[in-house]
């Protein structure tokens, strides 16, 4: 399996989410299935049921976190050199010359990203039309609704 962009930051927020997996949720479902298990006939116990289907997901999510750490290539955004150019990392200022209004994005992981945050996927039609370019050009973006043309006013490694 190839490796897979995350950000410092990103790297942090799943490591926090899995350690509170596997030190707080693991346990407490564990405990929720032992107090069901006392309650008697497990067929017709909706509690027993709530926390084995509980436990269920933890331990795929646990998994799925430690998957994509293991195949994750950080990269920290701050020692980044790109010469102004957008890369995998930078915070990026554009304006939409259609709407005529300023939108600040970054770009990140698949696993980070949250547009309402303004965190773009690398693999997003948006991201893909503005790597590469630098400060003072316009990228083209194929939207659903048409072509939509982003100037780029500032580029920040943060």
């Amino acid at each position: 399996m190839s490796k897979v962009p995350l950000t410092v930051r990103g790297a942090e927020k799943l490591r926090e989410e899995l350690n509170e997996l596997k030190t707080i949720k693991r346990p407490a479902v564990i405990t929720a299935i032992a107090e069901a298990r006392e309650h008697g006939d497990l067929k017709e116990n909706a509690e027993y049921h709530a926390a084995r289907e509980q436990q269920s997901f933890i331990e795929g999510r646990i998994k799925d976190i430690e998957g994509k750490l293991s195949h994750a290539q950080i990269i920290d955004v701050k020692t980044l050199n790109a010469n102004g150019k957008v890369v995998f990392g930078a915070t990026v200022d554009v304006e939409d010359l259609d709407k005529e209004e300023e939108i600040t994005y970054q770009i990140v992981g698949e696993d980070e990203a949250d547009i309402k945050q303004g965190m773009i996927s690398i693999t997003s039609p948006l991201a893909r039309s503005l790597i590469g370019k630098e400060e003072g050009e316009v990228a083209v973006l194929d939207a659903p609704g048409g072509q939509r043309e982003l100037e780029i006013l500032e580029v920040r490694y943060e």
